[in-house]
């Protein structure tokens, strides 16, 4: 089986990457390809990079307080552009009440401040085995 692929992404004017970089590399010692696209990127190159890497899942670091207008810009794009068997999901200081909100709009899942690297790749493994296009030859 091929290695599942992520694609790590800071979106929007937030220039603090510790985390997804932390993130990127737990996530390569789980034993995942990981690309990570760095900082201030759209919607728009989110998706596109998402596809030009067949990824497998996106994953977003979002500090900056504008998660409520990135996620449904990001999914909005998926959907354009038919990206439809990719998960999505994010980390970062996220108020409960928007986790909520970002999970009925098709966010698979988010992970705040203290979350476990474990925890992350075990969410994606998982996600990954219920999803039968994800298992590979």
């Amino acid at each position: 089986m091929n290695k599942i692929r992520v694609l790590v992404a800071k979106a929007g004017l937030d220039g603090h990457d510790r985390g997804a970089k932390v993130i990127a590399a737990a996530l390569r010692d789980a034993g995942m390809e990981v690309i990570y696209t760095g900082l201030r990127q759209t919607p728009e190159m989110i998706v596109n990079a998402a596809l030009q890497e067949d990824v497998d899942v996106i994953g977003i670091s979002i500090l900056s307080g504008a998660h409520l207008t990135i996620f449904p810009k990001i999914l909005k794009v998926m959907k354009e552009k038919g990206v439809d068997d990719v998960l999505l999901l994010g980390g970062g200081i996220i108020p409960a009440n928007d986790i909520i909100e970002l999970k009925n709009l098709g966010v698979g899942e988010i992970f705040t401040p203290g979350s476990s690297t474990q925890a992350i790749a075990a969410y994606i493994n998982s996600w990954v085995e219920k999803n039968p296009r994800l298992i590979l030859q």
